[in-house]
């Protein structure tokens, strides 16, 4: 039987006008030490997104979340974020502010394949 290996996700967010606290789920971040595994999945719904924000600039929101991904990545144009260790960018990422994109709490749990868990979670928690 394969090994279970820990990971920890959340949940990206879009939240229009955070002082109302109502969001739409865009994309998951999933982290697992095992093969120091950090990556992100995503899908900005245009359509979703502006019926409940037809104010946002998708433009500006695609490059908050293409920057989570160069991090997750460490592309080289992610700064200094980018060029921590992997357990420290997850951090980064998740950690609690007051901004258009937001994380869940963070969730632990156990798995098989990282890829495999990233793909369920997006499909229950994004589609």
């Amino acid at each position: 039987m394969p090994e279970l290996h820990l990971f920890e996700y959340a949940v990206l967010r879009i939240v229009p006008r955070v002082e109302r606290e109502e969001f739409l789920n865009v994309g998951v971040v999933l982290y697992c030490n095992k093969g120091r595994f950090l990556r992100i999945k995503y899908l900005l719904d245009a359509n979703k997104l502006n019926a409940i924000a037809p104010q946002l600039d998708l433009t500006e929101i695609t490059k908050y979340i293409e920057a989570f991904d160069h991090i997750c990545q460490a592309k080289p144009d992610s700064g200094a974020i980018g060029k921590l260790p992997v357990a420290e960018r997850f951090r980064w990422l998740t950690a609690t502010r007051s901004t258009v994109l937001q994380c869940s709490k963070v969730h632990p749990g156990l798995c098989h394949t990282p890829d495999e868990m990233l793909e369920s979670i997006y499909a229950q928690m994004v589609l």
